[in-house]
């Protein structure tokens, strides 16, 4: 019997490829296949929430415009740009360009702190979401199917996700819905010595324009709650206006604080 055994798992490991390439193709579809890989814009409209050691530090309503830069040379390697506007008038935002990040209020426009600006390279630049709608032809990516499990009671498929930097991105598929669910990502922090993981579940996923995307996201960094998102609306493709991703003309532009 030993030989047999020995024999079948070759086999599954010779299918595993193809099995998280299967995993990956079918979670595109879902996420609305040609729609979602066209897709140039998004914009999310809810309430916003951030954490500090899991109690709440803030909250407003907000407006997320987010927007893809196909074959953009970005300095950061991000080909995406992101307005978050809060409160009931937009007269707070971030604002995250191709190489910069910005905290914009009335006072002016202050460029983020290092540490924020890299919080936020890492966020997204590992984010699935962002991975499949960008990088889903990269050869150099890699995909390894990990196992089946069962999650909060949800039945899912696991899979590594591997970018050419060598990161990895743990992500469990919904095994009805094909939809990512969660995803997992770990990296050594040389300043605080200590290994940091950032888990960041979605749900309520809504259509908009053939596109599937996640009404509420729930991020965690070691085990606390540092961000949630609750949105009630969501358009993707919409024609937005030539001056979102762009500081205000004539906008005061402070130190930045280390």
């Amino acid at each position: 019997m030993l030989v047999p055994l020995l024999f079948f798992g070759i086999a599954l490991a010779g299918q595993t490829p193809n099995q998280a390439k299967s995993i990956i193709d079918d979670a595109v579809a879902a996420l609305g296949g040609d729609q979602f890989l066209q897709m140039q814009n998004f914009v999310e409209s809810g309430r916003a929430y951030a954490f500090y050691r899991n109690e709440l530090k803030g909250l407003a309503l907000s407006t997320i415009y987010t927007k893809y830069l196909d074959g953009a040379s970005a300095k950061n390697g991000l080909s995406v740009v992101q307005r978050q506007n809060f409160g009931k008038k937009d007269d707070y935002a971030y604002l995250y360009l191709q190489d910069q990040g910005w905290d914009v209020t009335f006072r002016g426009a202050r460029p983020l702190a290092d540490e924020l600006w890299k919080r936020y390279q890492t966020s997204t630049s590992t984010n699935i979401l962002y991975l499949l709608r960008t990088r889903l032809k990269d050869p150099s990516m890699s995909y390894d199917f990990v196992r089946s499990d069962v999650v909060v009671s949800t039945h899912v498929n696991i899979v590594d996700v591997t970018d050419p930097e060598n990161r990895v991105v743990r992500v469990y598929f919904d095994y009805n819905s094909k939809l990512p669910i969660r995803q997992e990502y770990s990296e050594w922090d040389p300043v605080g010595r200590q290994r940091i993981t950032e888990v960041t579940d979605f749900s309520k996923y809504r259509e908009s324009n053939g596109v599937n995307l996640p009404l509420v996201v729930h991020r965690e960094r070691n085990g606390e709650k540092v961000y949630e998102l609750f949105a009630d609306k969501l358009t993707v493709n919409s024609k937005l206006p030539d001056d979102v991703f762009a500081l205000p003309t004539g906008v005061k532009i402070l130190k930045k604080v280390d």
